[in-house]
């Protein structure tokens, strides 16, 4: 990737490690549905606001099935299981388990998108991030599965399934301006989950406190309509596994911020296997081999 598609995707680690930091402090007072109506919907205003003022339109006659499937794909679906994760673990071990998305982006383009570039390398980074995953959850140690544990990562890792199916159909959106892609998303995707935000906490929305408004604006503006500009323009840069490399860089500071400011912890079975997924995630990538393999030759 070029310098600046690299300098976006930083960014966008950020944006997106801030939304399990969110999430954590929203969870305190509207459910898993509320969590991410509120999320979306205020994504779609802001970025439809921008688009009127810029001229554009959405073009929902010709799009809307598109804008349908990658709203439930990219949002409705990971979005609601990582907020229920989150009900079981802490926000730097969802953010971990996350992190196994280009994971599966390599084997579905290995599987079912047979134009994809599918290397030795990313096999052999799948494999790896399959034994960080396994770490994580304390596979063959002889201990007693932890429950939570279990569930919450099961949840994040189907959250990161629907990621990686959503990722290689956005490539389809490669010519189209990124806020109108990510607008039309984010409006499917609120009429999605406007029922059961609805049922669960139709007047719960009436009564946040300060520290509640300031989340849902946190994670609508920073981490969905801003962050969703960016995602859509580094994969017209970069493509689709590598706009999902952005997972490698996610829990970083999702781990920092749940350290800092919720209490939270970070223990070394956590570090060992995001250390590996990471390493996973590297090989995929293929930078640091080619990067090994030029020192020694030099």
């Amino acid at each position: 990737m070029a310098l600046n598609a690299w300098m976006m995707l930083v960014t966008l680690s950020v944006l997106w490690g801030g939304s399990f930091f969110f999430n954590a402090i929203l969870l305190r007072e509207l459910s898993p549905f509320g969590v991410v109506f509120g999320r979306v919907m205020i994504g779609f205003l802001i970025l439809y606001a921008i688009l009127r003022l810029r001229g554009q339109s959405l073009d929902l006659v010709r799009n809307w099935r598109a804008y349908l499937v990658m709203g439930t794909l990219n949002n409705f679906v990971p979005f609601n299981l990582i907020v229920f994760a989150q009900t079981f673990i802490d926000s730097g071990l969802a953010s971990i388990f996350n992190a196994t998305t280009p994971l599966f982006a390599v084997l579905l383009a290995f599987l079912a998108v047979r134009e994809e570039n599918v290397t030795a390398n990313k096999l052999a980074g799948v494999i790896l991030g399959i034994i960080g995953v396994a770490v994580l959850f304390d596979l063959g140690t002889g201990r007693p599965f932890d429950r939570n544990t279990l569930i919450g990562g099961a949840l994040v890792m189907l959250a990161a399934l629907s990621y990686a199916v959503s990722g290689l159909f956005a490539r389809r959106f490669h010519a189209a301006s990124p806020p109108a892609t990510a607008c039309g998303m984010l409006l499917a995707s609120s009429i999605l989950c406007l029922p059961p935000a609805l049922y669960y906490d139709g007047t719960r929305f009436a009564t946040l406190s300060a520290g509640g408004v300031g989340g849902l604006l946190g994670i609508g503006v920073l981490c969905t309509a801003i962050a969703f500009v960016l995602y859509f323009r580094i994969l017209q840069l970069a493509g689709a596994i590598n706009v999902l490399l952005v997972t490698l860089l996610v829990p970083v500071s999702a781990s920092l911020l749940g350290v800092l400011f919720l209490g939270e912890t970070v223990t070394v079975v956590e570090v060992a296997g995001m250390m590996i997924i990471g390493l996973g995630l590297l090989t995929v990538d293929g930078r640091a081999l080619a990067w090994v393999t030029r020192r020694r030759r030099a």
